[in-house]
């Protein structure tokens, strides 16, 4: 069966949207120049549980993450300063979201202030702005998280952790990057 696309995020019309500096450019050449980020939604036994990634679009890997029982700013804070301390970016850093209010929030705001980021967002309603990071959660779930029932939040989070970052960002063959995993791709930027 194919799930049609549903608006789940929308940010208050009090709050300050950033241009979309990314217009579906999806293909980067060098890490660390454009970020993407979104928030996704997976079933427990205890409730809701929260991901919200960082994701480079250069080399698809992803940067930064964390699993929230609450949807609030500080889940999308935490995935960047992760990010951020982790990669180390230069100024020029975008980092590209749609316009959930987490993504709109003083707390982000502040933060790429504070950091130098560019903040950009995708059109009210369209997937298609954020395509690759809406892409890698269709991969997480039909490749992972469909097979396996969560009775906590923090079995999720053990199993969304090695997901992410001992198969995905190793192992995980990316036709977009000539069949190399996303740290492979990485390889080449160090080696030159």
């Amino acid at each position: 069966m194919v799930r049609r696309f549903r608006v789940t995020t929308h940010s208050r019309s009090t709050q300050v949207i950033a241009p979309d500096l990314v217009q579906r450019q999806f293909i980067v050449h060098q890490p660390n120049r454009v970020w993407t980020s979104d928030i996704t939604y997976i079933w427990t036994r205890e409730g809701w549980v929260y991901l919200a990634v960082v994701l480079d679009l250069c080399s698809r890997m992803i940067v930064g993450w964390e699993v929230s029982s609450r949807l609030t700013a500080r889940i999308v804070t935490t995935a960047v300063q992760r990010a951020l301390y982790w990669r180390q970016p230069s100024e020029d850093l975008i980092l590209h979201s749609d316009r959930g209010s987490q993504y709109a929030s003083t707390e982000l705001r502040s933060l790429a202030k504070e950091q130098m980021l560019h903040l950009s967002m995708g059109r009210t309603g369209s997937c298609y702005d954020n395509a690759v990071t809406e892409s890698f959660f269709h991969t997480l779930k039909t490749e992972h998280i469909y097979f396996h029932r969560y009775d906590t939040r923090q079995e999720a989070r053990t199993s969304i952790f090695e997901y992410i970052e001992t198969f995905y960002n190793q192992h995980r063959l990316h036709s977009t990057l000539g069949n190399l995993s996303p740290m492979q791709f990485e390889l080449q930027f160090t080696m030159t």
